[in-house]
C-alpha cells in the first residue's frame, strides 16, 4: 500500500534532461524516431532500431497494463520497513514496456493484464520525479 518509496536524487545527463524536465510538471515524455517511427525507450538522443537521430519527444497517455511484477516482502536499508511492495514492469499504451512500481494498492490485489494508470512521487525539492503506477479505478 506504500505511496510513497524513497529514491535517490541525482543530476539527469544532457541526453536524458528533457525526460526528467517533464517528470517535474508531472508529465511521461517518451521519444519517437522520425525516420522508422519507432517508440524509444528508454530516453537516448538515437533510435537503437534504425540508428537515425532525428529523435522527438511526444507525451504519454499514462495509460499501461501489468506485463509482469513481483512483490518484494524482505528488503534492505530505507526500503525495510516499507515492505511487502511491488515491482513491475508495465507496457505503456504506446508500446514499450518500463520497469516501476504499483503503488496506492494492497500488493495481493496486483495482477498480470491489469489495467494501470501514471502517478508521479512527490518531488521533495529533488530535480526529477519518479514515475509510479497505481491501479485504474471506476
Amino acid at each position: 500500500m506504500n505511496t510513497r518509496l524513497p529514491r535517490a536524487d541525482f543530476t539527469p545527463s544532457d541526453a536524458d534532461e528533457p525526460f526528467w524536465a517533464a517528470t517535474t510538471e508531472g508529465r511521461l515524455l517518451l521519444s519517437r524516431c522520425e525516420s522508422c517511427a519507432t517508440v524509444i525507450w528508454y530516453p537516448r538522443p538515437f533510435c537503437p532500431r534504425c540508428g537515425g537521430s532525428e529523435v522527438t519527444h511526444f507525451p504519454a497517455s499514462g495509460e499501461a497494463t501489468v506485463y509482469t511484477y513481483t512483490v518484494v516482502r524482505k528488503a534492505r536499508g530505507e526500503y525495510r520497513d516499507l515492505t511487502p511492495y511491488v515491482v513491475a514492469y508495465v507496457e505503456l499504451a504506446e508500446g514499450p514496456r518500463v520497469l516501476t512500481n504499483i503503488v496506492d494498492c494492497d500488493p495481493a490485489d496486483v495482477h498480470i493484464g491489469q489495467r494501470v494508470v501514471l502517478a508521479f512521487d512527490a518531488p521533495d525539492g529533488a530535480r526529477a520525479r519518479l514515475y509510479r503506477f497505481h491501479p485504474e479505478t471506476g
